[in-house]
């Protein structure tokens, strides 16, 4: 889809780039030509799939941080800049997410998803952007939201919550960093399997069955195609975008938007049954 050398000599910090959809991100980013460097809280994680990731010859750089320690996040983010020199792009993927009836939550489980999802992602922003207007230099910071960020959702409050003050935060700072050359962009996913996470968000076959049921093209994504976006998005061909928060769901949320979206469950039978009854009312 891309010339090889789209992301040539970019360096790419990706945090929870070990595992999931920001594994699947950076792989596509060094088929491309970047230089990597992947963080996240599990060091054995990170060692693994930096050792996977750079068979080829691809460079990948890596450094455990819990982003919910802006303490960490310095030393991690100065760490990535002592290997390569430079930092240009950043995407902050770092998440944490669970289902549950909101009433059953306590304050910790509502701070286990907002600290890593909006405190991570604001502390990362801040340090890397900082660090971009001290030196003069321009970059791009890509954040992956959600489909849900913008309608919020039932059962996953926290994680709505946290992903909508996210899209603020995209959305403000592309105006407001613009002038110091730094771009944002943002990515809503919605139906992306992946390990671990998908079991705590559809534990049941019934309830994935019901979950793809919602997206109009009746399948979930897949990771290549996020990939492929964000490799979009961070390359200088979309220079010119900012602020923009590209949905990649299948139509999911446009299914669920529309008032009479359900009549999709009425059958041929009762179409024409409904046609008659409409006849007969004009007659």
């Amino acid at each position: 889809m891309f010339d090889a050398t789209l992301l040539k000599d970019k360096v790419i910090l990706i945090t929870g780039g070990g595992t999931g959809l920001g594994r699947a991100m950076g792989e596509k980013f060094l088929t491309l030509g970047a230089k990597l460097a992947i963080t996240s809280r599990r060091e054995e994680v990170l060692a693994k799939a930096a050792a996977e990731m750079s068979s080829g010859g691809n460079e990948v750089f890596y450094k455990s941080c819990d982003v919910r320690d802006p303490l960490q996040i310095t030393e991690m983010v100065a760490a990535v800049e002592q290997h390569y020199g430079r930092i240009d792009v950043l995407i902050n993927n770092a998440a944490g997410n669970f289902a549950s009836p909101t009433e059953n939550l306590s304050p910790r489980a509502v701070d286990a998803v907002l600290d890593i999802v909006l405190h991570g992602t604001f502390y990362t922003t801040l340090e890397v952007g900082k660090r971009w207007i001290e030196q003069g230099v321009g970059g791009t910071m890509l954040n992956i939201v959600t489909s849900y960020a913008s309608t919020g959702s039932a059962f996953v409050v926290p994680s709505a919550a946290a992903k909508a003050g996210v899209l603020a935060l995209t959305r403000s700072l592309a105006v407001e960093w613009a002038r110091h050359g730094i771009r944002q962009v943002a990515i809503a996913p919605g139906l992306f399997p992946t390990d671990g996470a998908w079991s705590r968000l559809a534990p049941t076959p019934e309830l994935s069955e019901k979950l793809l049921n919602r997206v109009p093209l009746r399948r979930v994504g897949e990771k290549d195609e996020l990939a492929n976006l964000a490799a979009y998005l961070i390359s200088d061909y979309a220079a010119y975008i900012n602020g923009e928060v590209v949905t990649i769901d299948g139509g999911e949320w446009l299914q669920g938007a529309g008032q009479f979206n359900d009549l999709l469950e009425v059958t041929e039978e009762q179409w024409v049954g409904l046609a008659e009854m409409t006849r007969k009312g004009k007659s």
